[in-house]
């Protein structure tokens, strides 16, 4: 269970994947759902994430996806 920071996080978090992608952010949750990044890294690391720039987040999480072999 996630608190509100964590979901107002993952939602910020899913606006600038789906804003740098060029997707919708429904399609940008599928994404990170299927691949386990929402919860296992996005929503579970918050405390670190939260920390770090947007920009750097947004790449991070790409090349996160990439590994998982998800082109984006």
């Amino acid at each position: 269970m996630c608190e509100k920071k964590e979901l107002s996080f993952s939602i910020f978090m899913l606006y600038s994947l789906a804003d740098k992608w060029k997707m919708s952010p429904a399609k940008v949750y599928k994404i990170l759902n299927a691949t386990g990044i929402l919860d296992n890294y996005i929503i579970k690391c918050y405390d670190v994430l939260h920390t770090q720039g947007k920009e750097y987040l947004v790449e991070d999480i790409t090349d996160f996806v990439r590994e998982k072999g998800i082109n984006v």
